[in-house]
């Protein structure tokens, strides 16, 4: 159904990534949330251009362990015994995709009288790179073995490329235009590929409470060992999804159960189910940075839903702040960028009364990559001057001259003012890459 469906869908930014990393010598670990289309863009997009620059299929192995008519190869062994002997020449390069590739199970060992000596997956990988003329992808999540496990047990042989939901500019391009509507959908159903080609809101509401509940829930609590009915997972999702992009921790959320709910949770348990969420890759962390001082501030920090259709999702579409929804929209595009991604503070002081005072202010975003900065402030509007200076008096205590930018929702001409500061619709970013620079 995803292969049929998502035929509409082009994911050109991964599928430019994985033509970078064509036969580099590493094993190609598709990562990302579950239903966001990693096989897809290998089993169809991937092997579509291998076949335009003339690869042939006979040198293209794939296998769907997911696939019942596939079971025996879930034995690692059956596994390598199966991709060698597709391996028929010894001139030509072959392409082996493994979708799944947590289906294979540890086994003993046959040939070593020790109960200990397991064989596993990963074996089988690292045997398979060894040969000179494979290339290597594979793909996997699920209650077994979330994708970052995969990539973990591969060290440094495994190359990622991590696969997010559609991007704005991706909806317009299915769409066939952009502007409010556009922007409306996106911002309350997001997305996820097989929620966008629905027919209707309604299917599509259905679908992403669907996937909520019964795949990414039903993944956390099995992989876990939790229980079904865990009021406090429960509690904790809603809270998160309530308060996305704002300051918080453990220990706040814990005082949070105990004021409201009644209940004593520890701190230690709140960080270890937030901890699934994100493993699951249905939720990202962000960690403060002390510009002036140069350090993280590992506590308050936020979190964003890799998908705000999944966010609204789980509130069953009743809180639709849009302030928020942009701000975890900028923030999932910035990831999509592979910038890496902190949210700042300025720390200064002043007197008030004539008493010293310190405070800090809050930058949405610090973007790096390589020698690469800018930070960045998302804000609906800056329509009367008194929001514009709240918006930009964080950015004018920086005193570095890296790009400082205000992403607003109205539609507006990109411009700067006296003090060098970038304004830009959130169109403009998110539909031109290089606005940034503008």
């Amino acid at each position: 159904l995803l292969f049929r469906c998502c035929m509409q869908i082009k994911r050109d930014v991964y599928l430019s990534k994985l033509k970078s990393k064509k036969e580099n010598g590493f094993i190609k670990v598709i990562t990302g949330i579950r239903r966001c289309g990693k096989s897809y863009l290998l089993f169809n997009l991937y092997h579509e251009y291998l076949n335009s620059i003339g690869v042939e299929n006979s040198q293209i192995i794939e296998i769907a362990l997911d696939e019942v008519r596939n079971a025996k190869y879930r034995n690692p062994i059956e596994l390598d015994n199966y991709i060698r002997s597709l391996i028929v020449d010894k001139d030509k390069m072959y392409y082996v995709f493994i979708d799944e590739i947590q289906k294979v199970d540890a086994i003993q060992n046959p040939y070593v009288d020790n109960e200990d000596s397991k064989i596993t997956f990963v074996d089988t990988l690292l045997g398979l790179m060894k040969i000179t003329n494979v290339d290597l992808y594979v793909t996997g999540s699920n209650s077994k073995m979330l994708s970052s496990d995969i990539l973990t047990e591969f060290k440094d042989r495994g190359d990622e490329i991590r696969v997010n939901p559609l991007t704005y500019k991706e909806l317009c391009e299915v769409r066939g235009t952009c502007g409010y509507l556009v922007w409306q959908e996106y911002i309350t159903y997001g997305g996820m590929p097989l929620a966008v080609l629905k027919n209707t809101n309604e299917e599509k509401i259905k679908y992403l409470k669907d996937l909520f509940e019964k795949t990414y829930l039903t993944d956390v609590i099995a992989r876990h060992n939790i229980k079904s009915k865990n009021a406090v997972l429960e509690d904790l999702l809603n809270i998160i999804s309530s308060s996305v992009g704002s300051l918080t921790n453990p220990k706040k959320l814990s005082d949070t159960f105990k004021s409201k709910k009644q209940e004593n949770v520890t701190p230690a348990t709140i960080s270890k189910y937030l901890d699934y969420f994100i493993d699951a890759f249905l939720l990202n962390k962000a960690i403060r940075y002390d510009i002036k001082g140069k350090n993280y501030i590992n506590t308050p920090l936020k979190y964003y839903f890799t998908d705000v259709g999944l966010r609204n999702a789980r509130l069953n579409f009743r809180q639709q702040e849009e302030s928020h929804l942009m701000e975890n929209i900028i923030y999932n595009e910035l990831l999509v960028r592979d910038f890496g991604v902190d949210i700042g503070v300025v720390e200064y002081n002043y007197k008030d009364n004539g008493k010293n005072m310190r405070t800090q202010l809050e930058v949405d975003f610090i973007a790096n990559k390589g020698s690469r900065k800018y930070y960045i402030q998302s804000a609906l509007n800056i329509d009367e001057e008194s929001k514009k200076e709240q918006e930009t008096n964080s950015l004018n205590r920086i005193d570095d001259s890296f790009k400082k930018i205000v992403v607003v929702k109205n539609d507006i001409l990109p411009w700067h003012d006296e003090k060098g500061i970038l304004y830009l619709s959130v169109q403009d970013f998110l539909l031109h890459e290089e606005s940034i620079d503008w």
